[in-house]
């Protein structure tokens, strides 16, 4: 139901979503995010996150388009076209903004529903645009989690939610330091794959139909001594190029449907 129209840029409560939009350190302060998008928004409630409001401008979208997506009770409030873009992030735009609150992605909670995990690890990823296709890439091959090691971003990044389309909601998600993931890794018995040029085999060798977490660095710098240091074994996609590294996405994929094909896409 709609409680209001919103017409000024002034208004308070359009300045805090902008703040929330623009600034990582005002979402970690108010455990609040925005999500645009019709899709991403039906797919954060997939994940079970919960919605503060939704602002909709009704040139754009309808009342009744956003009630039939959601398909629930949610605080709608109209806003005007320019109010909308002061809080929109894509060019392209859809008409829908919610605001949601964020979840607790502690490495402790990880709980999985299967003896063989499959996981992705991503040490340090700087750029929205990589993190977003990794989890696109986690979220089509249905894998177990996704954990971030040492994150240089806050996974709400508008960016990263635009890039991820929406697969940010999809993924079972963890963040923490590469000291507990590893210690959290090895309490679960799960055999570390690293990704590194220095001895390694070429992944296709080796078996992951165990409990297996693939680990990926960044394309600067690779991984830490700390994760090479407690590997199970290093792996290594063979280069046939002048330069010996691709898109950490990219890499990644490979390696996940290496280890689905063993699983027979399981």
């Amino acid at each position: 139901m709609t409680t209001k129209l919103i017409s000024s840029l002034q208004n308070p409560l359009i300045r805090q979503l902008a703040q929330l939009k623009d600034k990582s350190r005002e979402r970690k302060k108010s455990g609040l995010f925005l999500i645009e998008g019709e899709r991403e928004i039906t797919l954060a409630l997939k994940g079970g996150y919960e919605l503060e409001c939704v602002l909709f401008n009704p040139e754009i979208i309808s009342e009744e388009q956003i009630n039939k997506s959601t398909n629930q009770q949610i605080n709608l409030i109209e806003v005007t076209a320019d109010v909308y873009q002061k809080l929109a992030y894509r060019d392209t735009t859809e008409g829908v903004i919610a605001v949601a609150k964020s979840k607790n992605h502690k490495i402790a909670d990880l709980k999985f529903n299967t003896k063989t995990p499959l996981i992705l690890v991503a040490e340090a990823p700087e750029k929205p645009g990589n993190i977003g296709a990794i989890l696109r890439t986690a979220d089509a091959a249905n894998i177990n989690a996704v954990i971030i090691a040492n994150p240089k971003t806050d996974l709400y990044n508008p960016n990263i939610i635009r890039s991820s389309v929406g697969c940010v909601f999809t993924n079972a998600i963890a963040t923490g330091t590469t000291t507990e993931i590893i210690t959290f890794l090895k309490s679960e018995n799960i055999h570390i794959y690293c990704a590194a040029l220095q001895a390694s085999v070429n992944y296709n060798t080796q078996d992951f139909t165990k409990p297996t977490a693939i680990v990926v660095g960044t394309e600067a710098t690779g991984l830490s001594d700390e994760w090479l240091e407690n590997a199970s074994q290093n792996i290594i996609i063979p280069m046939q190029g002048e330069i010996d590294s691709m898109n950490v996405s990219v890499a990644a994929g490979i390696l996940i449907f290496e280890a689905k094909r063993q699983r027979n896409f399981k």
